[in-house]
């Protein structure tokens, strides 16, 4: 039977041992996390020659910078967002989403969510083939 876990209620005696989670496991989960927010388009690696680097799903901890420590952990995040989304609104639903998956899988406090807008992604249709100009 799985047992719920309660960060402020668990004691762990140091002669148990230590535990240490990964910067790269805490930056995977809030990749994810962010993904799942409706208008985010993608993950940013950075800017690769002035052209932001679009991660999808390829390495979702791309894009994200964390710090970790014994108890707590801080993220930056760098996003594009999809044409039409509202900025703002976008962010504000990443950090809650980041934050509130990273503290119920880790047991970590999330004291900072940083979320830079590094582009928007403008969806483009191909036209149908009896349609295009050029042949």
């Amino acid at each position: 039977m799985a047992r719920d876990f309660n960060p402020e209620l668990h004691e762990w005696d140091e002669k148990n041992g230590s535990i240490r989670i990964a910067n790269e496991v805490v930056g995977v989960i809030a990749g994810l996390a962010a993904m799942e927010v409706k208008g985010v388009y993608g993950m940013s690696g950075g800017m690769v020659d002035g052209i932001t680097e679009l991660l999808k799903k390829k390495n979702l901890s791309k894009g994200v910078r964390v710090e970790v420590g014994e108890k707590e952990t801080a993220i930056d995040l760098s996003i594009i967002v999809g044409y039409g989304s509202k900025i703002p609104e976008v962010a504000v639903d990443v950090q809650e989403n980041v934050k509130r998956a990273i503290e119920s899988m880790t047991g970590l406090t999330v004291v900072e969510v940083n979320v830079h807008i590094q582009g928007v992604e403008f969806q483009q249709e191909e036209l149908p083939p009896e349609e295009k100009r050029v042949k």
